[in-house]
């Protein structure tokens, strides 16, 4: 009898905590659950689910130490070693799982980049495609994907091309026989023939044999980035041979016997395409993935807005308004079901 009798009072003693372990591992499971439910055709939103599950679990231990069946000294022994190992985990994470997830919040906290941007960190440069809570996916100019750890972008210099337009620019290197004049009339016809804005020419360098011309202008139309600057070049070299200027420095030397009215410029227009051929932009076939990741963000963009013009106007809209907006909101999902679907197949291609 008296065993029975300890065998109660020490199941009565761990009662608070298996209460707390059921409680846990139900709400653990139904939180995997319900978000994995909800979210699954929504994979930008990875992030609030890892972030949620980990601030959960944390907190579950947290309730099972304190639920134990022990004296209040040990217990608060048992925090105050929690605390001990989050404190120099943090501290001795720069280079670690941790440091990488602090690195993620803080990119989405202060948002400088988001899918669908150029960007360049360090020797990289592509479209974001992803930002993930552990890492950064980049698509380069080649169609290729880099995995950059979040850690990486916050500890290198993050170069954004802004949406409104950036300053794109090429060098040319000519003689000391030609005006600076001159050279600048004729490349500023280049870089507006390009469809660049706010044209400007500097001269870079006066060099022992020849002077150093940059020219630079706003371009609007940032998807078409690397097209750009490809075309901007073509047109120098093709403006300079129209205004009859040779790109070669006075220490060119040619061991041919040529005539003293030889002039080194390519015939124009032989090997041009037709007139209505259209050029092909190398971005519709490199970024092909960071195009989606872009119209998948402007989708939820719009919808974000959708919402906040529901919840703004509250009971005072109008029916028929309200239901034009949930209409809206519905074309929209659909649209960003149909976007995120195409994405993964293209990702299952590689």
């Amino acid at each position: 009898m008296e065993t029975l009798g300890n065998w109660y009072l020490e199941t009565v003693r761990f009662l608070p905590l298996l209460g707390t372990l059921a409680v846990a591992t139900v709400v653990i499971g139904f939180l995997n659950w319900y978000l994995r439910r909800r979210w699954r055709d929504q994979p930008d939103a990875q992030f609030r689910f890892q972030l949620i599950m980990l601030s959960v679990t944390l907190a579950a231990v947290l309730a099972l130490i304190i639920a134990l069946p022990i004296d209040d000294t040990l217990r608060g022994q048992l925090l105050s070693l929690i605390g001990i190992l989050l404190s120099a985990a943090i501290a001795l994470s720069s280079t670690t799982f941790i440091g990488n997830i602090m690195a993620g919040i803080m990119l989405k906290a202060v948002k400088s980049a988001r899918p669908g941007d150029f960007v360049t960190i360090g020797d990289l440069t592509g479209r974001v495609t992803e930002m993930d809570l552990l890492h950064t996916q980049v698509q380069t100019e080649f169609r290729d994907l880099v995995t950059v750890p979040n850690l990486y972008m916050v500890t290198h210099p993050l170069h954004v091309v802004r949406a409104s337009g950036t300053i794109i620019n090429t060098e040319v290197s000519l003689g000391y026989d030609i005006h600076h004049r001159q050279v600048s009339e004729v490349l500023l016809e280049a870089a507006a023939a390009t469809g660049l804005k706010d044209g400007v020419v500097h001269v870079r360098e006066l060099g022992d044999f020849a002077v150093t011309y940059r020219v630079a202008g706003l371009l609007e139309e940032v998807q078409s980035l690397i097209s750009a600057r490809a075309k901007l070049r073509k047109a120098v070299l093709d403006a300079l041979h129209a205004a009859d200027i040779e790109i070669v420095s006075p220490n060119f030397m040619n061991t041919r016997p040529i005539s003293d009215r030889q002039r080194f410029i390519p015939a124009s227009g032989q090997r041009e395409p037709p007139a209505t051929e259209p050029e092909k932009q190398v971005e519709s076939i490199a970024f092909d993935i960071a195009e989606e990741a872009a119209s998948v963000e402007e989708l939820r963009k719009a919808i974000d807005a959708v919402d906040a013009e529901l919840s703004a106007q509250g009971e005072g809209l109008s029916e028929a308004k309200r239901n034009s907006l949930e209409a809206r909101k519905a074309r929209l999902l659909e649209e960003v079901e149909v976007a995120e679907k195409r994405r993964a197949a293209k990702d299952d291609k590689g």
